[in-house]
């Protein structure tokens, strides 16, 4: 039977994936119809019983306690976040609170000051669901170079990282290993789901891309849980060729995150980002994040 909430559907994928040898279950040599944990195993390994198990998989439950939940995270073999995505999805469960839409995010005075002093460091600006929010002149080159530098300051036309990767020819020729950058950004936005289930703009993305692409619909239904904070990916530009960058996202609380590109000192694809930046620094865009001059008036 498969399950009919986002919580049962998590516990499923989990379970469905988990093989008895991953946590010492033995099958005395029997033949299975399929790989995963059975409920009852499961159930038996979180100190939980079968029956009440069936009914939390199966969304006929949303009174698991936060002990329940950190055993069924330790007989799941989760990590912290995919811990924490349990947790959300259970409270969202219990909640039920209706789907809206989010007041628009903004960039803070002093975020714009930190793409400032970033200078020539690849930086931009993402708000919870992925949109850019803002980007400095290196990090527009970088990520999305072929794009309107000014489209973040424009609500209607924001690119959204997720969307790129996924739908833009050019973002995803970007990235040597596509599948992993791909993953990671998937994960990223199913924890993004989990903790603000309300927002109706994340689900609309969700089906925007679930029915645009294929790809993106099997990684969702995965269940895979990524917190990406730092991450490195070799990159293949059309201006610079191939570099290799670490990306690290920088954030403080529920707002708007920085993501940064760094490379190693005196490395070539340091040599690669201080060409990137001499290239467009003569380009006529302006040198710090690029702002919306006049056409600000329009958010």
């Amino acid at each position: 039977m498969t399950a009919k909430t986002p919580l049962g559907d998590f516990l499923l994928a989990r379970r469905s994936r988990l093989r008895p040898d991953d946590v010492g279950v033995d099958t005395y040599g029997e033949r299975r119809r399929v790989p995963g944990l059975r409920r009852e195993e499961l159930a038996l390994l979180a100190g939980v019983s079968a029956s009440y198990y069936t009914r939390l998989e199966q969304g006929e439950s949303a009174s698991a306690s936060a002990e329940v939940l950190d055993a069924l995270a330790g007989a799941l073999l989760l990590d912290e976040s995919e811990r924490r995505h349990l947790h959300d999805l259970a409270r969202a469960g219990r909640g039920r609170r209706r789907r809206q839409r989010p007041a628009p995010e903004r960039v803070s005075a002093a975020t714009r000051q930190l793409l400032d002093v970033l200078g020539d460091v690849p930086a931009i600006v993402l708000g919870r669901r992925s949109d850019v929010l803002a980007w400095n002149r290196p990090g527009h080159a970088l990520f999305a170079g072929h794009l309107d530098p000014d489209a973040p300051q424009l609500p209607r036309e924001r690119p959204n990282m997720t969307r790129l990767v996924f739908l833009d020819p050019h973002v995803r020729e970007l990235y040597a290993d596509w599948p992993s950058k791909a993953a990671a950004a998937v994960g990223g936005l199913r924890l993004v789901a989990g903790r603000h289930p309300e927002d109706v703009a994340v689900h609309a993305l969700v089906g925007e891309l679930s029915a645009k692409s294929a790809e993106f619909a099997s990684l969702w239904a995965d269940h895979r849980i990524r917190a990406c904070t730092v991450a490195e990916y070799e990159m293949r530009h059309p201006l610079v060729g191939s570099l290799t960058v670490t990306q690290q996202t920088l954030s403080s609380g529920p707002g708007p995150a920085v993501v940064v590109a760094t490379t190693p000192p005196d490395s070539p694809s340091r040599a690669a980002l201080t060409l990137l930046a001499r290239a467009t620094a003569h380009s006529g865009l302006p040198a710090g994040p690029v702002r919306a001059g006049a056409r600000a008036g329009r958010e």
